[in-house]
């Protein structure tokens, strides 16, 4: 084993990734990183993206630094130079398709023994998911965790001029890395992370392992960003983190929350203010009435609830109770009226009964969720839920499942009729996608909106009169 291959062999551990101590989180500089520019002329990468607006995220930084170094992006997996699948550990059925894939590209390998094949993101987080690579699919070149993208430069260096393979993988509570160049994806909606991390150990969750302690960027940080965003023109910004309501919580030195951040955002010339993801625990009442103040900040709140029992909430370390989220709900709806209420719920978590399940669905009903992502409990190799006692049936989980979306689906459909007859604001994506002459876009409520018109609208906000609510979007036609 040569010194390189020693020097870049750091294989995740579980045990460290729980550490979580006070003392303050290092920002480092990306341009400190950055000495091989040139490194890719002449040659491409492809990037395939799972998982979450985090990983989604991180892809615009990796193709940033690619591009940095002078990669184009191929067109096609097939005639790439780089392929690197940044991936999710969320639930199990994301990393079976990642495996899947990785068991695909080795004709690719086969076929150009130069191509650069790695896998980053959540994944490499897990012990497991590294000992499965290093002992079967010997054919990876690169394996980097959610931690230490910035360092891919040195990383790249190192697999083609010393011809080895890289495998490093930080189990730490991070750090905050700034100046990361970024491709983004749209060029007038952008993620702008506000904070990284997650401190919550929900006992279901794989999320804080794979990607350390709660830390948050500085307020100048993130408000320079938007303000950057603003003079590109773009239109919306949505803010990330794994707990954006915690944002601040970490500062030593600094009374500056969420509702703060909030507060100073409504005043920059934007047009839209998002967030995603909150969690009940740390949603206040003063963020749920700077809210109300509208402007630029949008009546849609993504809220997780998970489940309607407070015994499955207990288990699960949700650390907020049914009463109390019923409680956030009705200052949400008594506060800004108008607004759109989405959540995700977990069904057939360990130990759940027919009486806790019922709970969460009565719950459904009395929050009027106008959208909700739905799943079977995945257990998750390192948590705590992973050794529960789980007695019930997959069918009858299942059979609870498809009950449960029969009326998450009516709720949507609810949430949707409100809006016939009315005059809606729609930023234009593009084109729909089964015909070229509808356009495609979302309105405030986060509401999904077709109608016809030209191209040249693409980027844009126009006003629509919605005409027909459908189950999953909105038709209209263009006023004006």
């Amino acid at each position: 084993m040569s010194k390189d291959y020693e020097k870049y062999f750091v294989k995740p551990s579980i045990r460290d990734a729980r550490k979580r101590k006070s003392q303050e989180t290092p920002v480092i500089d990306f341009s400190q990183h950055f000495n091989i520019k040139g490194f890719g002329k002449g040659k491409t990468y492809k990037i395939e993206t799972y998982g979450c607006q985090a990983n989604e995220a991180d892809t615009e930084k990796i193709k940033g630094i690619l591009e940095a170094l002078d990669f184009t992006e191929s067109e096609t997996l097939e005639y790439a130079d780089i392929i690197l699948l940044n991936t999710c550990a969320v639930r199990e059925n994301a990393e079976n398709r990642v495996f899947g894939e990785l068991g695909r590209l080795k004709q690719y390998k086969k076929n150009n023994p130069d191509l650069i094949l790695g896998v980053c993101g959540c994944m490499p987080q897990e012990e497991k998911v590294v000992d499965r690579i290093l002992k079967k699919i010997h054919y990876v070149d690169l394996v980097f965790g959610t931690h230490n993208i910035y360092k891919l430069p040195e990383y790249l260096e190192t697999v083609v001029l010393s011809k080895e393979r890289v495998i490093e993988v930080f189990s730490e509570e991070g750090s905050i890395v700034e100046n990361m160049p970024r491709i983004r994806e749209n060029t007038r909606k952008a993620w702008v992370n506000i904070m990284f991390g997650c401190d919550e150990f929900c006992t279901y969750c794989i999320v804080p392992y794979t990607r350390g302690k709660e830390r948050s960027r500085n307020k100048n940080d993130i408000i320079n960003e938007i303000n950057s965003l603003i003079e590109e023109g773009y239109k919306e910004v949505t803010l990330l983190g794994q707990n954006v309501n915690s944002y601040g919580r970490d500062f030593k030195n600094e009374d500056y929350k969420f509702a703060n951040l909030l507060r100073d955002l409504n005043k920059l010339p934007i047009e839209r203010i998002r967030f995603t993801t909150s969690h009940p625990k740390d949603f206040d009442l003063e963020t749920v009435k700077i809210l109300s103040q509208g402007g630029n900040l949008m009546p849609y709140i993504h809220l997780p609830v998970q489940s309607g029992s407070n015994e499955v909430l207990k288990r699960m370390n949700r650390k907020y109770t049914k009463e109390s989220y019923i409680e956030l709900v009705d200052n949400i709806y008594k506060y800004i009226p108008k607004v759109s209420l989405t959540t995700d719920i977990i069904v057939g978590f360990p130990g759940e009964t027919a009486e806790q399940f019922q709970e969460t669905i009565d719950l459904v009903e009395y929050c009027k969720f106008e959208g909700a992502f739905t799943f079977i409990y995945s257990k998750r190799a390192g948590t705590p839920a992973e050794h529960y006692e789980d007695n019930t049936p997959f069918e009858d989980k299942k059979q609870n499942l498809y009950k449960l979306n029969e009326i998450v689906n009516k709720g949507y459909l609810v949430g949707n009729k409100r809006f016939e007859g009315k005059t809606v604001k729609v930023l234009v994506d593009g084109l729909s996608k089964n015909n070229d002459e509808v356009l495609a876009g979302y309105t405030e409520n986060n509401k999904l909106v077709n109608f016809k018109g030209d191209k040249s609208l693409i980027g844009e906000i126009v006003k629509v009169e919605i005409t027909e609510a459908k189950t999953w979007f909105l038709k209209g036609k263009q006023i004006g």
